[in-house]
């Protein structure tokens, strides 16, 4: 699948751009990526070169060769998403079921477990493709929808990661601030989880794997103690029942709120970026289903937390959580442990440092991936921008977590409903071995001339977007179909952009091969 076998050869040769080997004689392109960088950049260069003598990461977008691939157990790629998303920051998801969209616990626990599936699904097929082309996932799509429509995709990856990013920050700074209030200010406690998101993503790959490898122990545990004195305190899982939206403004609610359900799965543009480097050889079944558990159980288990624990109607914790301060809830929750419950949720505060450190390792992947003039600069100085940039907006917008947390999501499902219906239509219409390409160039993968001109997959593109627009239910716009759908809108947004693109792509991407042949 991966390539047709000439091509294979020529990809082994080097996982660096067309303009690298402008720029450097053949044997320099064949060295490791630390010393093509170091080179670049001159009286740089030696202090550079100690950074990467000390483990950090000089790959970017760079494809990974197969003969430089590290031979990791693809256990490594469950733990990885376990970790991630056994955090701080899905927690409040759960808890929007009831304050945004007025259901039930055990309607929001059946949103939660049905739109997790599709969304995992569609995650996991994209990780399989890391292992067998080299390629991050941006640069994947390339092979969809050309370098334009790649650096499109890079532009609303970045704002996605730093929209995540930023939400992130600001709901751990919460949980530390509530540890003892007026102690923390809430900007010191938003710096505080950046700046601990940050030293795992500049030093790269394999820091990252190392850190998400152990993360999710803690948060686990921390989890069931949340689980079980929520329990003691008494979760009343009719106590919605009443205020429960009914008809048709009960499908809008589910259908809203199932689109920030699957919004939470949205790390399609990005997954690949963390198995790349496996073996070419490695299974795609078990990458998938690694991938699938490793984001599917986490997260569903802690949505359901937060789901559980908002229907504790004891007025302490009603007063706790106010108007939208998930971090105060918590700490209400852990509050009978005294003393051991304060050091429980510090401990909680920093499971976001694990869910934080992938959005900004992929903002500085996804910044590279904007074009060659950027892909030149380190890796490792992009996670520098993107850290000052989500830090900046976190201490902005600190007071509008929920706010931020169910936009962002809500954007996330349109945008990379388009970007993985795309990749899969490529790869299994076109891509296959008996399919019109035949598969995958890798060499190309950075190669404007060679990749599709692009004109199928943005225009399909525009007009997934179209669907999106008509089918959104946000705050600032509600979409003409989405108001037919119960008294305020339901957000379908995410649904019509997948099956605008998923049929006209297909027919566009034909047209494209036929005039252009690529």
């Amino acid at each position: 699948m991966t390539a047709m076998p000439e091509d294979r050869e020529k990809g082994m040769k080097s996982g660096f751009p067309s303009h690298e080997r402008d720029l450097f004689d053949d044997d320099d392109v064949k060295a490791a990526p630390d010393k093509v960088i170091a080179r670049r950049f001159g009286v740089l260069g030696p202090y550079l070169a100690k950074l990467f003598d000390h483990g950090v990461e000089a790959r970017g977008v760079e494809r990974c060769p197969e003969d430089q691939r590290e031979d990791q157990h693809f256990w490594n790629n469950l733990l990885m998403w376990w970790s991630v998303n056994a955090c701080l920051t899905t927690v409040p998801i759960g808890i929007l079921a009831q304050t945004l969209f007025t259901l039930t616990f055990p309607h929001a626990v059946a949103c939660i477990l049905t739109f997790g599936v599709i969304g995992a699904a569609l995650c996991s097929f994209i990780a399989t493709l890391g292992p067998q082309t080299g390629l991050r996932s941006l640069m994947i799509s390339r092979f969809s929808v050309g370098h334009i429509g790649g650096t499109i995709f890079s532009g609303l990856n970045i704002l996605t990661q730093l929209g995540f990013a930023t939400s992130a920050v600001i709901l751990g700074g919460q949980t530390l601030a509530a540890i003892n209030p007026g102690t923390l200010p809430l900007a010191w406690g938003c710096v505080i989880i950046a700046v601990g998101s940050l030293v795992p993503c500049f030093v790269g790959y394999n820091m990252v794997h190392y850190y998400e490898k152990y993360a999710w122990v803690i948060a686990y545990f921390i989890f069931i103690v949340l689980y079980a004195l929520g329990g003691k305190a008494g979760y009343d899982i009719g106590a919605q029942k009443a205020l429960e939206n009914s008809g048709t403004d009960y499908v809008a609610s589910v259908l809203s709120f199932g689109s920030i359900v699957y919004g939470s799965f949205g790390w399609g543009a990005v997954v690949a970026d963390y198995n790349c480097k496996l073996p070419v050889n490695t299974s795609p079944h078990k990458v998938f289903w690694m991938t699938f558990l490793g984001l599917y159980i986490p997260i569903c288990f802690a949505e359901i937390l937060g789901a559980a624990l908002i229907t504790i109607t004891a007025p302490a914790y009603v007063a706790a959580y106010g108007d939208g301060n998930a971090g105060q809830l918590l700490a209400q929750v852990l509050s009978p442990w005294k003393g051991g419950g304060k050091f429980l949720l510090t401990l909680l505060a920093l499971t976001n440092v694990a869910n934080n450190i992938p959005q900004t390792y992929s903002a500085a992947i996804s910044i590279q991936a904007l074009g060659r003039p950027l892909a030149l600069i380190p890796r490792f100085f992009w996670c520098l921008v993107a850290f000052a940039l989500y830090t900046t907006a976190a201490i902005v917008g600190r007071e509008h977590f929920s706010l931020i947390l169910s936009n962002v999501l809500s954007v996330l499902g349109y945008w990379t409903s388009i970007f993985v219906i795309m990749i899969l239509e490529e790869h299994v219409l076109f891509r296959r071995p008996s399919g019109r390409l035949r598969g995958y160039n890798l060499d190309d993968y950075d190669s404007p001339t060679k990749l599709p001109l692009g004109l199928a997959g943005i225009l399909a593109g525009c007009i997934g977007a179209a669907g999106a627009v008509l089918g959104m239910s946000q705050v600032y716009y509600t979409g003409p179909i989405a108001r037919t759908i119960g008294s305020s809108g339901a957000d379908i947004g995410w649904e019509l952009a997948l099956s605008f693109t998923g049929v006209s792509f297909p027919l566009l991407r034909t047209l494209e091969i036929r005039f252009t042949g690529r």
